[in-house]
């Protein structure tokens, strides 16, 4: 069977995964969902009040000094404020920053741990007990207002500066937020509706951004009902995110999954994202904003990625990409019931460009486009944007594709006199719902392809021998060891 034939290796069977995609929606605020792949940490026996005698847990680093919540005051009844609990066990692990100092570890309990905003500090891990959830308080009082990011000139949501996100923090190194599979829940449901009714005057926070930093690990847990987007690392490098799920209804709004932004040397793997928005974007910065700021998005590595999202995208690019997006490597991506595979969002006035964006490897149902590049995305910051500055897209390869059940297979929307160049498109299967005169819309591209159902339009044509390119070297990202860790609790508790 010419459909079957084509499927990329490793990818699951679509019956097993709407099977798994309907159950999980259905119980969308239950905790069910975990990415098997990455390690699990092997949980002691109960301490008694919500804390493990010990466990061993994988991680990028190992900590000589550990702490519970628990010694700091910390309730884990869902209704008492933790804020304080959290603020001072992170201020007393503190002083073991640095490699010389041996690191710290929080452990979080078993519990309801309701907090506002905290940063943590470096050389520090934050370990969720699979039973532990950190509830965001949905007292907006406790959420400080923080400035907005500079290389965005404005909050992405409303004009001035923006809440804090619930876990956060600025030039660190060596950061680490992982667990056993427990819950860091945004308790969103407030912000949107305030969202919707154009109530709030600053732009909603994230469930974790860290800014400035070097070295983070984020790995096995699940995020529920974030405020807005759920992980956001920002001028940062070597960033891995693991095994991590991440919830949200499907139409809550800008609820995107993972996005990095201004970000150099990061690897997403392992990762169940249902969302209402896009389940990874990468950006970069918003018009005169970013390209002022200057700092790319790069070297980055996507793989084994499943995705819901009705109305938004599987891996978007931009729309804020105004420092530059460049080395995006995809692979074995699965998704159902989302607006569209991949989408290149950028417009007059962005500057900068998308270039060597590789994708292969991708297993699609139920969409309404496989490919879509948008040239006219008209979202600004202000009305002070260039708008002489024109983006640049180039060198965008798609292979290995099988998608069903699509309305169109792709609608490819270029700049007028500064068309996007470079598509390769090879292998792919696609589709559709119904016959259609225009299975791809195209204007403004340039491309070729081979072996590609529907044929494409006339503009991507171009005789192409052999498989669209794709990456053979290793990124150093994909060089990090990671280490079997011990905890011990605490003797004092």
């Amino acid at each position: 069977m010419e459909l079957q034939r084509r499927r990329s290796r490793g990818i699951s069977s679509f019956p097993l995964l709407i099977l798994s995609t309907f159950l999980l929606v259905s119980a969308i605020s239950i905790r069910t969902a975990e990415c098997a792949r990455s390690p699990r940490a092997q949980l002691g026996k109960n301490g008694g009040r919500g804390d493990v005698a010990g466990f061993k847990y994988v991680a990028s680093s190992c900590r000589a000094h550990t702490a519970s919540l628990t010694e700091f005051g910390g309730v884990g009844d869902g209704v008492t404020s933790n804020t304080a609990a959290f603020h001072a066990a992170v201020t007393h692990l503190s002083q073991f920053s640095g490699p010389e100092a041996g690191g710290g570890l929080l452990f979080v309990p078993a519990g309801k741990w309701l907090t506002g905003p905290f940063n943590l500090t470096s050389s520090f891990t934050l370990f969720l007990h699979r039973d532990a959830v950190i509830l965001g308080t949905q007292d907006i009082n406790e959420w400080p207002i923080i400035d907005p990011l500079p290389s965005y000139g404005r909050g992405r949501d409303k004009i001035g500066g923006r809440y804090s996100s619930l876990i956060g923090g600025s030039n660190l190194t060596d950061v680490i937020i992982t667990g056993d599979n427990g819950t860091i829940d945004g308790q969103g449901a407030s912000w949107w509706q305030k969202f919707h009714k154009n109530q709030l005057k600053y732009t909603r926070g994230y469930l974790i951004e860290l800014m400035h930093s070097d070295q983070i690990f984020i790995s096995n847990l699940t995020l529920i009902n974030s405020p807005a987007w759920n992980i956001h690392p920002v001028y940062s490098s070597n960033i891995v995110v693991s095994g991590i799920t991440i919830l949200a209804p499907v139409h809550s709004p800008n609820t995107d999954g993972i996005n990095p932004d201004s970000c150099s040397h990061v690897r997403i793997e392992d990762c169940y994202i249902v969302s209402g928005d896009d389940c990874v974007a990468i950006k970069s910065g918003w018009d005169e904003y970013g390209i002022s700021y200057g700092m790319p998005s790069q070297h980055i590595v996507i793989r084994r990625l499943t995705c819901v999202s009705p109305t938004s995208a599987v891996i978007a690019l931009g729309s804020e990409m105004s420092g530059g997006i460049q080395d995006v490597r995809a692979e074995d991506i699965t998704a159902i019931n989302s607006e569209s595979g991949v989408r290149i969002k950028t417009a007059v006035g962005r500057g900068a460009y998308v270039k060597d964006i590789y994708v292969r490897g991708m297993s699609l149902n139920t969409m309404k486009w496989v490919f879509w590049m948008t040239g006219n995305y008209k979202s600004h910051p202000d009305d002070k944007y260039d708008p002489n500055a024109i983006p640049v897209v180039d060198g965008i390869s798609y292979s290995d594709v099988v998608a069903t059940n699509v309305s169109t297979a792709a609608r490819l929307e270029g700049i007028p006199n500064a068309p996007f160049t470079g598509i390769c498109i090879s292998n792919v299967t696609v589709e559709l719902t119904k016959s259609r005169k225009l299975p791809w819309t195209c204007t403004d591209v340039e491309g070729v392809s081979s072996d590609v159902s529907p044929t494409p339009c006339d503009s991507l044509r171009g005789a192409k021998n052999g498989p669209c390119p794709f990456p053979v070297d290793p990124l150093p990202i994909d060089e990090i060891e990671f280490k079997e860790c011990s905890y011990s609790r605490p003797n004092n508790i």
